[in-house]
């Protein structure tokens, strides 16, 4: 079903209102309005679409009156003189219009908001209301000039002194302060705290911030210096500074001391974890104590070998039924791709309606799993709760067959009722009253008020039901991948319990964090969503549970030991006034059933006066979250073994290319099965790398002939007929590699091929840098030049003896290109030998300590700016010295012309703005018309989750195959 609300309006018009609250009293301006209007708004059972409405408001020019007398007495019969007032709202803000969008998971959006008569944009437009609702990339800027307009900032300050005048004179001191950092940045001309990185800058500013001039920036300068060192703060000069120029240092010596020394902690150096190896990690659902548990769970490499094998034939009734059983505990891209690779006519009627429905919750989940919690999100717990109660009815009704044992002891307790027939909620109205007596060794009172319980009430309360012939009823089986009731539980279980819940442990667990992160957690909606879920939890084998609580200290598959204490703390003061005393769960011995073996802390025992009120509780729930995710393990391995297919596995061998045979012949292993062909292809395999081998030294010596002319007299050079033949010989040599390349794509593994490679990856880095600077592209010139001045003159010196000079004896013009054998596994550069020429002509240039190199660097010849570039941009003085003197350097040469096919995706917005990022956006620019390289850059974020931004990559990614390029 679904309800259109389009074209409703609601309006409001107030002739008298105040509210009352003890000593204090709001007074609403009389004929002030309200109007609602409905644009746009559907809700259905599919949980799409999006609402959208106008809100407007009016007090006539008026505004609301804060009153506030002395306690004990009321506002409304106090006298003039003893009850003071003020005015809630500026007067921009006391008529306006906006609209306001709700998204399909409850987010809401501002748009097109006018807060004036004249319909002005302003300070307090859409925007205003929008930086408070639901924050975006602009939203700081505009909520830091609320805070600097002294005007608006003025009257909060005299409504927090009606509401706590202590509060009122800290925030008075802290927009004192934010304002004299505003008036500062202005007079130094800084319009963007970034720019004030440099430590010279942040000393300045220092200075000027505490003692209203720059006579203590050289004091101050030490201090930052060894922060950015990373030798922690100076905690003795710091607060010398402070005990010298703040005048409130005396009375708050302990806490400015306790800030002081947190800093300096935030700060300080930390010791980093030795690295290690192991030589042997396994997957966890390889390791011997998890693969027997999970012997009888389809692998995903099995499921998708089983999906794509005689696709045109029906798939067996039986691994119908198995794929939809474990489809919960899926990915939504996995069953996306399962109903796709399929036809519908393959699969089971039954199979089929579950993948669907798993298939639309899964996609659902996905869009509130990052997009839930705050003010953003207000309405989302009532369009939640729809889907909540629909997803979790159809979970506990959806078991068929392998429930009709649990359905049957329903019957014998009541049976008058039929799930079939009546909702959830109904069916639980009518349980309480035709609900048995219960025996319950823990609460007596049960028994006398005949209370039919839920699930997880069942399970908070250590209440076992029994029918007629004294069995033990409503206990959850043990049940294997086939349906079949285990005869033992998960601990003594050679098979892993998999629950029969639509909603998987991913699922529930997004669902029971967007309840305790929303705002609204007092709400009877809001309580209901999460009993519904901690019944469907309780339905299920315990391991379910475990693995729920897994999932919410694993996001994007990263333990995180700190967010799932904090969903522990949040989960055991979960809110329940909405129900009655005795309908209310006892959280601590709900998880103590779900977790056998652990002790949930309680929090009033470390309160004041308790019997652990020396140690810390978030310690105790840490050490809790902690087991937790040690005992989830074998979860962990059914996750990634159904979720992720393994192609190698850790003792398979590692490929290695053709040529390597006597390599391979020593490590046992079958030549045959690393390259597959007939004897002919190996021929051409082999021919292919000796004739890339002679053409790399061919080239080589055509360059080392070439280089010393070029040295000499670059102009003349380039003019012959040699210096473009090595050229073409070196393309040539290109063109080989790349054949043996296409031969066996694991070719760039042999020592000769990767030797080659790096040289031509440095020649290529040498050449852009040379390009950028020639060309005056992004600031090249002034980065070198900036690299080139903070090199000590003494420290340049000392290395044009140590590497320009090179050894006077003869030296032939040979290049040693092979200089590892075939069988050798460790690379090393290639030996290039020059003549004296050369090592005299870098000597006579010194061109990387000539001032002005690369600021002017048509004023110098090219070989003098390439002698600069390699001695900057290389760190090793040896690995300086052999690039210095390889002719593919020396000869500059670029790619080949014309567009290239393949497109760039880029994460970099992981560290600042994702798609909006402007990261190297002129380069990619320039790329994108010389060479035809598209880039995308991906919606990435900061402290955002892994799984988040490998989403946002993937998105990025599919945008990429759209362009149809690879």
């Amino acid at each position: 079903y679904e309800i259109d609300f389009a074209d409703s309006s609601v309006s409001l018009r107030i002739k008298e209102f105040t509210s009352t609250l003890g000593h204090r009293r709001i007074i609403i301006p009389t004929e002030t309005t309200f109007n609602i209007n409905v644009v746009e708004s559907v809700v259905d059972m599919s949980f799409e679409g999006k609402t959208q409405c106008e809100l407007s408001w009016d007090f006539q020019g008026s505004s609301p009156i804060l009153q506030v007398t002395s306690v004990g007495h009321s506002p409304a019969n106090a006298t003039h003189e003893n009850k003071h007032q003020v005015s809630l709202l500026i007067p921009p803000l006391r008529q306006g219009r906006f609209n306001f969008h709700v998204s399909s998971v409850g987010g809401i959006q501002i748009t097109q908001a006018v807060t004036s008569r004249e319909n002005r944009e302003g300070l307090y437009d859409w925007k205003f209301f929008n930086a408070i609702v639901s924050p975006d990339d602009s939203s700081g800027e505009r909520m830091m000039n609320v805070i600097h307009d002294k005007r608006t900032m003025q009257k909060v300050l005299q409504i927090v002194k009606l509401i706590n005048s202590d509060l009122e004179q800290i925030l008075r001191h802290l927009l004192t302060q934010i304002w004299k950092c505003k008036d500062i940045l202005d007079q130094e001309g800084v319009s963007d705290p970034a720019h004030l990185i440099p430590g010279h800058k942040m000393a300045r500013f220092a200075s000027l911030f505490l003692c209203g001039d720059d006579t203590q920036t050289h004091e101050i300068r030490p201090i930052i210096a060894r922060v950015t060192a990373g030798d922690g703060l100076d905690v003795v000069k710091a607060k010398e500074l402070l005990r010298k120029y703040v005048h409130a240092y005396d009375n708050w010596a302990p806490e400015i001391d306790r800030a002081v020394r947190w800093i300096d902690v935030l700060l300080g150096p930390m010791v980093a974890p030795q690295p290690y190896v192991e030589n042997h990690v396994p997957a966890l659902s390889e390791l011997p104590c998890f693969a027997k548990q999970l012997a009888g769970v389809p692998s995903a490499k099995h499921l998708y070998a089983q999906l794509l094998d005689r696709r045109g034939l029906s798939l067996d009734p039986a691994f119908s039924n198995m794929v939809s059983r474990v489809a919960p505990y899926m990915t939504f891209r996995q069953i996306e791709y399962i109903l796709s690779v399929r036809l519908p006519t393959d699969w089971q009627p039954s199979d089929l309606r579950r993948l669907r429905y798993v298939y639309s919750v899964k996609k659902k989940v996905l869009a509130i799993s990052e997009s839930y919690g705050g003010l953003s999100f207000l309405p989302q717990s009532f369009l939640v709760s729809v889907f909540v109660g629909e997803a979790t009815r159809a979970s506990l009704r959806a078991s068929g067959g392998s429930h009709r044992k649990r359905h049957k002891e329903e019957q014998l307790l009541w049976p008058s009722l039929s799930q079939k027939t009546t909702s959830t909620l109904s069916s639980l109205r009518k349980r309480r009253m035709a609900a048995p007596k219960t025996s319950s060794s823990h609460n007596s009172s049960v028994d006398n008020d005949f209370i039919m319980m839920s699930p997880a009430s069942r399970v908070a309360s250590k209440v076992d039901f029994v029918d007629n012939a004294g069995n033990k009823l409503g206990t959850t089986e043990s049940k294997n991948i086939d349906g079949s009731i285990s005869e033992t539980s998960q601990h003594n279980s050679e098979h892993y319990e998999l629950g029969d819940s639509l909603l998987g442990p991913c699922d529930v667990a997004i669902l029971l964090q967007a309840g305790l992160a929303s705002s609204l957690k007092s709400s009877t909606v809001v309580q209901l969503n999460q009993r519904m879920l901690l019944d469907l939890m309780a339905s299920q084998p315990t391991s379910f549970a475990l693995a729920v609580l897994a999932e919410i200290g694993t996001p994007g598959g990263q333990g995180s030991i700190r967010s799932l204490t904090s969903a522990l703390m949040a989960l055991l003061e979960l809110d329940q006034s909405s129900f009655t005393e005795i309908h209310r769960l006892n959280m601590h011995t709900l998880l103590e059933e779900w977790l056998s073996g652990l002790k949930i802390p309680r929090r009033e025992d470390y309160l004041a006066g308790g019997r652990w009120a020396r140690q810390s509780y978030y310690e105790a729930v840490f050490g809790v979250a902690k087991d937790i995710l040690d005992d989830a393990e074998c979860y962990m391995a059914l996750k990634s073994h159904i979720q992720r297919v393994r192609h190698q596995k850790e003792e398979d061998p590692i490929p290695i290319p053709k040529e390597l045979e006597s390599l391979s012949a020593d490590m046992g292993i079958n030549i045959d099965e690393v390259f597959e062909g007939s004897d002919v292809q190996n021929e051409k395999y082999s021919d292919a790398i000796a004739t890339a081998k002679t053409k790399i030294s061919i080239a080589d010596q055509a360059g080392q002939n070439i280089m010393l002319e070029v040295l000499k007299d670059e102009k003349q050079a380039k003019q012959s007929e040699k210096y473009q033949k090595a050229i073409d010989l070196y393309r040539e040599a290109f063109d080989s590699c790349a054949a043996v390349l296409t031969l066996d794509n694991l070719a760039f593994h042999s020592p000769w091929f990767k030797s080659f490679f790096r040289r031509n990856y440095d020649a290529l880095m040498v050449k852009s840098v040379h390009d950028n600077i020639v060309n005056n592209d992004d600031h090249v010139r002034k980065w070198l030049d900036a690299l080139q001045k903070g090199v000590s003159e003494s420290h340049a010196s000392s290395e044009s003896i140590s590497h320009h000079t090179l050894p006077h004896e003869s030296m032939d013009h040979s290049i040693n290109v092979d200089s590892t054998s075939p069988g050798s596994t460790k690379h090393q550069r290639p030996t290039i030998v020059v003549s004296d020429a050369a090592a005299e002509y870098h000597v006579a240039s010194s061109g990387s300590h000539c001032p002005g190199l690369f600021l002017e660097p048509e004023e110098h010849a090219e070989q003098e700016i390439v002698d600069g570039i390699i001695d900057l941009i290389f760190y090793d003085e040896n690995e300086r010295k052999t690039i210095r003197q390889d002719p593919l350097v020396r000869l500059l040469i670029s790619n080949p012309p014309g567009k290239y096919d393949f497109t760039i995706v880029s994460a970099m917005g992981v560290i600042t703005e994702g798609s909006k990022g402007t990261e190297l956006a002129a380069a990619l620019h320039r790329l994108e018309g010389e060479r035809g390289v598209k880039t995308i850059r991906a919606d990435t974020g900061n402290a955002r989750s892994f799984e988040y931004n490998a989403s946002k990559i993937e998105q990025a990614v599919e945008k990429a195959v759209e362009l149809r390029q690879p």
